[in-house]
């Protein structure tokens, strides 16, 4: 019996004689997906944070815990969407603008106004809200507005109040 090796045929190939080895070009699947969902849960939480420490910072500028309590009441949750309406805005960028009393204002000013706050101005607010007899077609804006120029007219309003009560009558 006689061994024979068996024969190969020949390839078809490129008819090229280069062989390029040296890199292999493949796909490059990027994980992107896990990057970009990481990076947005990163963010919702950046936010989250935010929000917390503005609503913290506003509760104890306005004696929050101390002046309104544990339980449900209309004046707590009044205070509630005071407080959830002025976070809303600090979270705004400083670049961009507020519309208060029909006009736009800078976001940095009218947070820098909000960061004033304190708890005889929500009271004032509140009061303000609750003897308004006119219809509010828009409450949101009518708030701000309110929020906004509190700090500014609270004392000439009070001083008001005092006159009216001492010397007009009533």
């Amino acid at each position: 019996m006689k061994i024979t090796s068996p024969e190969f045929p020949k390839s078809k190939s490129n008819k090229t004689n280069i062989i390029k080895t040296d890199y292999s070009e493949t796909d490059n699947i990027q994980s992107y997906p896990i990057s970009k969902q990481a990076q947005e849960v990163e963010r919702e939480v950046d936010v989250m944070e935010q929000m917390d420490n503005y609503r913290e910072f506003i509760r104890e500028r306005i004696f929050y815990y101390e002046c309104y309590g544990n339980e449900r009441s209309r004046e707590r949750e009044d205070v509630d969407e005071l407080v959830e309406l002025i976070v809303e805005v600090m979270l705004q960028p400083d670049n961009s603008t507020v519309r208060i009393a029909g006009m736009d204002k800078p976001a940095a000013v009218v947070k820098s106004r909000f960061m004033k706050l304190e708890q005889s101005h929500i009271e004032y607010v509140l009061f303000c809200l609750h003897r308004n007899t006119t219809k509010v077609g828009n409450i949101k804006a009518y708030l701000l507005t309110t929020i906004y120029n509190v700090t500014m007219t609270i004392s000439n309003y009070y001083q008001a109040e005092v006159n009216h009560d001492m010397y007009g009558g009533g």
